[in-house]
């Protein structure tokens, strides 16, 4: 069982950043995946970009390039820095964990990021 924590979203205007840090707990497996996906209002959950703890790192068309995750993996954390943000990133967005080779994965209880003038 792990648990994540997700913190930093918030208010921004467009063309604003703001970073996003999760924090795992719980039965940590030494190979897995942790990254951010996001849900906006009358649409579907959708992956945002994930990294491996061996490096390997997934993002969405849009936000590729303005947008970096990170690892630091001796604190069982990943961070999502949002850079030149626009209205359509406002979303709820949700940490994501899972152990390689095992089917069950973890959500966090999600962080309201709002791109706004």
């Amino acid at each position: 069982q792990v648990q994540l924590v997700e913190s930093g979203g918030g208010v921004v205007q467009p063309g604003g950043s703001l970073r996003l840090s999760c924090v795992a707990s719980g039965s940590i497996g030494l190979r897995n995946v942790m990254g951010w996906y996001r849900q906006a209002p009358e649409k579907e959950r959708e992956l945002v970009a994930t990294k491996t703890s061996d490096g390997f790192t997934n993002y969405a068309s849009s936000v590729k390039g303005r947008f970096t995750i990170s690892r630091d993996n001796a604190k069982n954390m990943v961070f999502l820095q949002m850079s030149s943000l626009q209205s359509e990133d406002t979303a709820v967005y949700y940490c994501y964990y899972n152990t390689r080779g095992v089917r069950d994965e973890s959500w966090g209880q999600g962080t309201q990021v709002t791109v706004s003038s």
